[in-house]
């Protein structure tokens, strides 16, 4: 791990190491300042909080909200709701993956776009709906996906 990357780990460890529930706070707030929770700070976050690693691992992959590896500058969700399902959702997932040249869950070489799935956001009246950061598009339609990307270039 990088001085970058140790110094915030080491704040916020002392700062929380005590309190009830340290794991999930110590990882939520690493994620927030840093970004992501490596391998290495992983083993380094079990260590300085006394937990076996696969108890931290545990935790770390149970909560889907958790990243273990870096997420590009625009996170491009597909909801996979009932209605966006049936709308299309699907779809839009085949064409955003041949558009970016990723899989589900990866991130793009030049670090922009992180493409995933989610659930439900609320906008079934709006099927499918594509989520880019905090920008929901509803009504989406796979022919449009090169021109709203490129928003975002």
């Amino acid at each position: 791990m990088t001085p970058e990357e140790k110094d915030p780990i080491d704040e916020i460890i002392a700062a929380n190491k005590e309190r009830p529930g340290a794991t999930m706070l110590v990882l939520t707030l690493v994620q927030e300042r840093v970004g992501y929770i490596s391998p290495p700070m992983q083993t380094y976050i079990a260590q300085e909080l006394g937990i076996p690693l696969s108890h931290l691992y545990g935790v770390l992959t149970f909560y889907s909200s958790f990243r273990t590896a870096p997420i590009g500058k625009y996170q491009v969700s597909v909801c996979m709701g009932t209605a966006c399902y049936v709308r299309g959702g699907p779809t839009l997932i085949e064409k955003l993956q041949q558009l970016l040249g990723i899989p589900l869950g990866e991130t793009t070489k030049d670090g922009k776009f992180t493409l995933e799935i989610c659930r439900c956001v609320g906008a079934c009246s709006q099927a499918p709906v594509l989520m880019i950061n905090e920008d929901i598009l509803g009504r989406v339609n796979p022919s449009d996906i090169s021109k709203i990307l490129r928003k975002y270039e």
